[in-house]
């Protein structure tokens, strides 16, 4: 049966209607549409620096105490009581040099699982790309990176560490945990935003994620079928590869390239997990939100 047309019954002219709905599959993300809202994803991020440092003494330097802090702490814990073997390399170096990413890729999941709930208001009233949202969180942990990767510089420079050419590769290496933190972000904003335990999660998944992850220790502890199974965890190729960049002068180490190959396979699987699902769900944000 044919659906009447407004005005149909009464003999009016018909009302024209316009309905718009998202794109499915990978050709919903259109890189003209994020161009389009560039200027929302510059002021989102902006707004999100701002607000995480506003009315703090230190501003900005709290992107440089907690990784310090955390170093020292884990120096003194199981660098200096628990011996904790480090590859030839210094502790303080060993520890900041894994600490350095890490604390951007948590902090950045951390911000961007709880992206869409903040920012309710703005999803209810207005249209724009909902991907920016947790965008902006990736970018704006970035400005923290930068800042943070000022005391790996002055570190590398107090302990002598000559520069490598494996240095060329930061670049990529900070695009690689960027997209991996993108990935998950934006999968746990999805996913909060149907189910607000979520929040309460996540604080509970970066503590196991952390201690699964060769930061406090080196991967080659692990042996057998126990360094296979850390290295389905995406987090360990890249920090180990952040290790031989930025410390490969100090102990001569070299790139495991099937370990980085690894979780750059496994990148781009949780991106295209969660951008599908992402897309599932978000036609319903508004209305959930």
């Amino acid at each position: 049966m044919r659906k009447m047309q407004s005005g149909e019954e009464t003999g009016a002219p018909a009302i024209p209607h316009l309905v718009i709905e998202a794109e499915h599959g990978l050709s919903a993300l259109d890189p003209r549409d994020l161009w389009r809202y560039r200027e929302l994803f510059y002021f989102l991020t902006w707004r999100d620096v701002k607000i995480r440092y506003k009315q703090t003494a230190l501003g900005a330097g709290w992107a440089i105490l907690q990784p310090l802090f955390n170093m020292l702490l884990f120096t003194a814990i199981f660098g200096r009581m628990a011996n904790m073997p480090s590859d030839g390399i210094p502790y303080p170096l060993f520890a900041f040099a894994g600490l350095l990413p890490w604390t951007f890729f948590s902090n950045t999941i951390g911000t961007a699982g709880n992206s869409l709930v903040a920012n309710a208001n703005l999803i209810t009233k207005v249209y724009f790309p909902r991907i920016i949202i947790p965008g902006a969180a990736v970018l704006a942990g970035l400005v923290d990176f930068a800042v943070a990767f000022l005391v790996m510089a002055a570190l590398l420079i107090g302990y002598g560490a000559p520069p490598t050419v494996g240095m060329l590769l930061v670049p990529v290496l900070a695009l690689l945990t960027s997209l991996l933190a993108m990935g998950v972000g934006m999968l746990l904003a999805s996913l909060n935003v149907q189910y607000r335990d979520i929040r309460y999660v996540i604080p509970f998944l970066v503590t196991f994620w952390m201690f699964a992850t060769p930061i406090i220790y080196p991967a080659s502890m692990m042996t057998g079928i126990y360094r296979r199974l850390l290295q389905l965890n995406p987090m360990t190729g890249f920090i180990e590869a952040w290790r031989v960049a930025l410390l490969g002068g100090v102990n001569g180490a070299r790139f495991d390239w099937g370990s980085l190959g690894v979780s750059a396979g496994m990148t781009g699987i949780v991106l295209l997990v969660a951008f599908r699902h992402f897309r599932q769900t978000e036609k319903a944000f508004a209305d959930i939100v």
